[in-house]
C-alpha cells in the first residue's frame, strides 16, 4: 500500500508539474508578509528560491515509520547540516520522542498535513482544520511555532495554497526529487540529486528511505565541495515582499 500511494504522488505531481511549464507568465506577489496577491488564475506553492549564495535545502517528509531516522540524525549532526522536516500529524503524535530529537538537534519542522489526504479535495474548512491541528500537534511537542506546509502527494490547488497563505504557513514543495521511496541504491540517490541541485534547490528525501541514510554523506560532502550551503527551508525563502513565477520560483521583488 506505502509503494501505491507513493507511485500515484508522482502521477499528481507530474500534473501539477506541467500546469507550471503552461501557466505562462503567471506571477504571485507578494507586498508584506502573508499579504499575498495572484497575478493570474494559478496559485503556486514554493518550489525553489532564486538566490545566487549557493545556499540549498535538505528537507525530509514523515509519515511512515521511523527504522531509520536515527541514523539520518545521526549523519546531520556529524556533518553539523540543519534540514527541515515535514510530518503528518498522526506521525507526530506516534513518535514523539522523535519529533523532539529531531527539535532538539535544531533542525526544523513544517507540517505535512494531518491525514495525508488530497487535500485538493477538501472544502477551505476541511483545509483550515487539517493545518490547524497538524501544526498545534508539533508545537505543542517543541514549543516552536510551524510556518511551514508541504501537501501530501505534492497535490494542490489555488484554495489550498492561499489558504495556507493565509493561515501564516509557506507551501513548500521542491525541485530535486531524491526518488528514494523507490528504494534506490545510496550511490543513485546521490547521483539524482547532485546531478540535479542548484542554488536555491528544495531537496525532497522521506525519513523512511531504505536508502537514504546511506546517501546522505556522499551528498553533503560532495554538494559542499561544489561550494553548497545547507541551511533549512525557514531560512532559504524570503518571508516577504517577493514574487512567485511560473515554475515555482520564489525571487525578491525586483530581481530580475
Amino acid at each position: 500500500m506505502r509503494f501505491i500511494t507513493f507511485r500515484l504522488k508522482y502521477i499528481v505531481i507530474a500534473a501539477a508539474l506541467a500546469l507550471c511549464v503552461t501557466a505562462g507568465a503567471l506571477t504571485a506577489t507578494v507586498s508584506g508578509a502573508k499579504e499575498v496577491y495572484w497575478a493570474g488564475t494559478r496559485s503556486l506553492p514554493i518550489y525553489c528560491v532564486g538566490r545566487d549564495d549557493n545556499k540549498i535545502s535538505i528537507s525530509f517528509d514523515c509519515a511512515w515509520g521511523v527504522e531509520y531516522t536515527d541514523a539520518i540524525l545521526g549523519h546531520l549532526q556529524d556533518a553539523n547540516v540543519r534540514a527541515t522536516f515535514f510530518s503528518v500529524q498522526f506521525w507526530t503524535e506516534k513518535y514523539p520522542e522523535y519529533v523532539k530529537k529531531i527539535s532538539e538537534a535544531g533542525h526544523e519542522f513544517g507540517t505535512h498535513s494531518s491525514t495525508h489526504s488530497y487535500m485538493s479535495k477538501q472544502s477551505e474548512t476541511e483545509i483550515r482544520a487539517e493545518l490547524k491541528s497538524s501544526a498545534e500537534a508539533i508545537r505543542n511537542i517543541t514549543g516552536k511555532e510551524v510556518t511551514l506546509f508541504r501537501p501530501p502527494y505534492g497535490d494542490y490547488d489555488d484554495l489550498l495554497i492561499d489558504t495556507s497563505n493565509s493561515m501564516g504557513l509557506y507551501p513548500i514543495q521542491w525541485d530535486v526529487d531524491s526518488l528514494d521511496w523507490k528504494d534506490l541504491s545510496a550511490s543513485d540517490i546521490a547521483s539524482r540529486i547532485v546531478d540535479r541541485v542548484k542554488s536555491g534547490s528544495i531537496i525532497l528525501c522521506h525519513n523512511n528511505g531504505l536508502h537514504t541514510a546511506e546517501a546522505l554523506p556522499i551528498v553533503i560532502d560532495t554538494l559542499r565541495a561544489k561550494g553548497y550551503e545547507f541551511v533549512p527551508i525557514g531560512e532559504l525563502i524570503y518571508r516577504d515582499n517577493y514574487t512567485i513565477d511560473a515554475t515555482g520560483k520564489q525571487n525578491p521583488n525586483g530581481a530580475a
